[in-house]
């Protein structure tokens, strides 16, 4: 059934072929010629007994050699089977025949055939479309393992109410061809709202092109959006393709279009309305079938007001506007995403996969966070770094955002007692602003110490602090623990 083969490694690298035909003449020659080459062959005398052998997850197959005409189920039949199967619909299958008609060859390419070649075989062409067959295959495969990675990695996530309902609008929206607005505080996942939206359209296969408007120079954003022809200026040694031709059947996302300058904001509009651009130094006029999604971080109605954006190409991009929301306005999503990092961070590392203390997420989420996910991510990306096998609350760095004087959740503490020197003559106060908020914090510390037993991790959390932080102003304070006789 199964013929003699050539080493381990090289069949791993050339592959198994999987030989389908009732004349026995014919799978050992193929068996020769394709063993020759080291690929490993593996004989089926009808149709049936190939269907069984690809259906066995311990057998895999990179190509199937299938005989047209064949006792029982034929080859056509069997090619129908094999991609009716989400198991088997993507096996490379090469069709054979001593008795075909055009017809059937048609057919069988219609279903999916690489390739059909009639008997007597010519041994050349057998292995150089072998080659093909399998390398084409490998190579899909790749394709698509590094496009579920891609979207893996801009997938986005979360659980609240606001975050839902962003998704809902990116359902509706996506499978249009309506041109989207999408606003937000830096860091909040406008480009993951973009890519999302691509996804879902029937654009999905087509290219996706970002362009960061606020990176290219003013004097070359219409270069770099519409193209430009040899010599059109200094330094355009040859014609070079724009942004949007790029783009062409897919999407074009305009990231910070706010910062884009007003000359080329008048040629976007041109090419939104009908789909026309032209190279800079060309009177050709080029038509692309192109979708724009745009976003910023600014208010484009202000920008209008004063003079630096363009009414008529904000009206044209806000046919449907979507905000993305601050990561304060989500507090319920920052474990999820505190957790996805690290787990996506050691995964690409190569790292095992670290836990997160209990104590690291409820620090987390009563973080202010002004970087929103990105500053997230960044974080939760460092503690793993700097952990063992758990995310402790010494392996976060301390928070710059933090005013322990602006927190509202803070008891109402009677005034500290003063030192003389900061008594007036009549007796009355005469602190400073500064000192008596020193005064306050260090004695809610200590009051927080005893009360937690000095556990600093626990007292770190109850004061909304790092460790490291409160291990400094316990320093800065001088503060020291009295055991009581």
């Amino acid at each position: 059934m199964t013929s003699s083969l050539p080493d381990s490694s090289n069949v791993a690298q050339a592959g198994i072929v999987l030989v389908v035909d009732d004349e026995r003449n014919i799978r050992r020659t193929l068996g020769m010629v394709l063993g020759g080459e080291g690929y490993q062959v593996i004989e089926a005398e009808s149709a049936e007994r190939a269907l069984e052998l690809l259906h066995k997850p311990e057998q895999p197959v990179d190509l199937a050699i299938f005989d047209l005409k064949l006792p029982g189920i034929s080859g056509l039949d069997a090619l129908s089977q094999l991609r009716a199967d989400e198991a088997t619909r993507d096996l490379p299958v090469i069709v054979i025949s001593g008795h075909a008609t055009v017809h059937d060859a048609v057919a069988a390419i219609k279903l999916g055939a690489s390739d059909f070649f009639e008997k007597p075989l010519n041994r050349e062409r057998i292995i150089v479309s072998v080659q093909n067959s399998i390398r084409t295959a490998r190579l899909s495969r790749t394709v698509e393992q590094m496009r579920a990675e891609l979207e893996a990695r801009y997938e986005m996530i979360g659980t609240s109410p606001v975050i839902q309902r962003l998704f809902q609008e990116i359902d509706k929206v996506a499978p249009t061809r309506a041109s989207v607005l999408i606003t937000g505080e830096s860091g909040t996942g406008k480009e993951l709202v973009s890519r999302a939206i691509h996804r879902l359209s029937p654009r999905k296969d087509g290219p996706f092109i970002k362009v960061n408007c606020a990176a290219i120079p003013h004097d070359l954003i219409e270069s770099e959006l519409f193209g430009h022809e040899r010599g059109s200026f200094t330094g355009a040694q040859a014609r070079k393709r724009g942004f949007f031709e790029q783009a062409h059947g897919g999407t074009l996302f305009l990231d910070e279009i706010g910062d884009m300058a007003l000359a080329a904001q008048s040629k976007v509009l041109r090419a939104l309305q009908n789909g026309e651009i032209s190279r800079v130094g060309s009177e050709h006029v080029l038509h692309v079938d192109v979708r724009v999604l745009a976003a910023t971080n600014k208010d484009l109605a202000k920008e209008v007001s004063s003079g630096t954006f363009r009414e008529d190409l904000y009206f044209r991009l806000n046919v449907f506007p979507t905000r993305v929301p601050a990561l304060r306005e989500r507090e319920e999503d920052v474990r999820l995403l505190a957790q996805a990092f690290v787990q996506a961070f050691c995964a690409e590392n190569g790292l095992r996969e670290k836990k997160i203390d209990p104590n690291v997420l409820d620090l987390l989420i009563r973080r202010k966070w002004p970087g929103n996910v990105r500053e997230l991510k960044n974080v939760v990306e460092r503690a793993a770094i700097l952990s063992s096998d758990v995310i402790t609350v010494a392996d976060l760095p301390e928070d710059p955002h933090i005013n322990p004087f602006e927190d509202e959740g803070l008891p109402s503490l009677p005034p500290p007692e003063l030192p003389n020197s900061c008594q007036s003559v009549d007796g009355g106060q005469r602190l400073t602003l500064r000192e008596y908020r020193d005064a306050v914090e260090r004695g809610y510390i200590v009051e927080t110490l005893d009360n937690c037993d000095w556990n600093i991790s626990k007292a770190a959390v109850t004061l909304g602090v790092e460790r490291t932080n409160l291990h400094k102003k316990i320093r800065a304070y001088g503060i020291k623990r009295e055991f009581q006789s």
